[in-house]
């Protein structure tokens, strides 16, 4: 029988899920149109697991994302859920991404346009009988000689003033930006969301040249409550003379000067990840 470890965190999510709406009650109006995003991160240990996993998500697992608004006959589980109608757009884009130096972790965003696709992709995948067959070697894998070391997902909703996940950086030296901002309370935590939506940081961003891919209010996660976004560019110097714009835009110093915005009123921690794409990566 197959080992379904690989995408146990989908069934988490499900789990998860009553929590997640408790705290939009206390936060933004549910998504509506917005997209929610799975971030995935491998931690893998050896250039052998990192072979196996490039395999498997350019292969098997990215294909059949890909493909979920094809109609596919479930494997009968005992815990399984009811589904709901097939996404006729399937989990698309999918984006791999490494650190620039050394093995781990691997990041995996997911981009879901339905909640209920998001916790049924597990049940989904494993109706499709081609991701059985080319990622029998990862999914098979012994506890012996594991594919991966751990895995760790997060549930992401989309901003409201960005509901939709874009692409702004295609050249072959693209680099993206993973950034995440822990709040001291949920309070704070939405004054930060606030800040982007209604005060006008993101359009900031856009105007001084650093590039949205997402931004997204973490549901599920570590590290809570924070959020995280992405940015791309098409070259580590794209991205240095965005920074440089924005720290000297003046619109971005009018705005940081409001106490209410203030970092040591609302933010308690950032981390910065600078990342590569994988060949195969969809982002």
């Amino acid at each position: 029988m197959m080992n379904r470890r690989n995408f146990l965190a989908a069934a988490g999510v499900a789990a998860a899920a009553p929590v997640a709406a408790a705290s939009l009650a206390a936060g933004e109006a549910p998504a509506g149109g917005r997209d929610y995003y799975e971030l995935r991160q491998y931690i893998i240990e050896t250039p052998k697991q990192k072979k196996l996993l490039d395999t498997f998500l350019a292969e098997a697992a990215i294909p059949a994302l890909n493909r979920l608004g094809v109609a596919q006959n479930l494997p009968s589980l005992s815990d399984a859920i009811e589904l709901p109608a097939p996404n006729r757009l399937g989990v698309a884009p999918v984006g791999v991404f490494y650190p620039q130096e050394g093995l781990s972790p691997v990041y995996v965003l997911s981009r879901h346009k339905s909640l209920e696709l998001l916790v049924t992709v597990c049940e989904r995948l494993l109706g499709d009988e081609e991701f059985r067959r080319k990622g029998a070697d990862f999914i098979n894998a012994p506890a012996s000689a594991p594919a991966y070391k751990r895995m760790e997902n997060s549930l992401l909703m989309a901003f409201r003033g960005m509901p939709e996940l874009a692409r702004p950086a295609t050249a072959p030296g693209r680099v993206f930006q993973l950034r995440t901002y822990e709040s001291p309370s949920v309070k704070t935590n939405l004054k930060k969301i606030e800040m982007f939506n209604d005060a006008g940081e993101i359009a900031i961003f856009r105007r001084v040249g650093l590039n949205p891919v997402f931004f997204g209010r973490t549901l599920v996660g570590t590290k809570m409550p924070n959020l995280t976004y992405m940015l791309g560019f098409d070259s580590k110097e794209a991205m240095d003379a965005g920074w440089k714009n924005f720290v000297k835009d003046p619109d971005w110093l009018k705005l940081k000067a409001r106490s209410e915005y203030s970092d040591k009123a609302i933010l308690c921690g950032i981390t910065n990840l600078v990342l590569k794409p994988a060949d195969y990566s969809q982002i």
